[in-house]
């Protein structure tokens, strides 16, 4: 069973910046890839950001790229989040998600994801 923690989220103003957490525990060999997502209020949840952890191979919504950059640490289970520039429709919950696919087709489906955090809330004041 993986289990997943985010932390990091808060109330901020345009243009700054937050990093986003996720603590990962019971990480099989079976989980390829980590993914951030996030869901505003009446819309569907939606893709953002995915990195490997082997390799480190990334891939970004285009409505984030250049803005946000996604890492992890494998000695502490962790994936990161960091978000620059942030704008007001940048205000929605982030979850973070493992999955066993590879490649991007699939990564970028909430669907191919077997295990979710319960998110954690990024509001952007303008």
């Amino acid at each position: 069973q993986v289990q997943l923690v985010e932390s990091g989220g808060g109330l901020v103003q345009a243009g700054d910046s937050l990093r986003l957490s996720c603590i990962v525990s019971g990480r099989t060999v079976s989980s390829n890839a980590m993914g951030w997502f996030r869901q505003a209020p009446g819309k569907e949840r939606e893709f953002v950001a995915v990195i490997t952890w082997s390799g480190g191979s990334t891939y970004y919504a285009d409505s984030v790229k250049g803005r946000f950059t996604i890492s992890r640490d494998n000695a502490k289970n962790t994936v990161y989040l960091q978000m620059n520039s942030l704008k007001p429709e940048d205000t929605a919950v982030y979850y973070c998600a493992a999955s066993a696919y590879s490649g991007t087709y699939y990564l970028k489906r909430r669907r191919n994801y077997d295990y979710w955090g319960q998110g954690t809330q990024v509001t952007v004041s303008s």
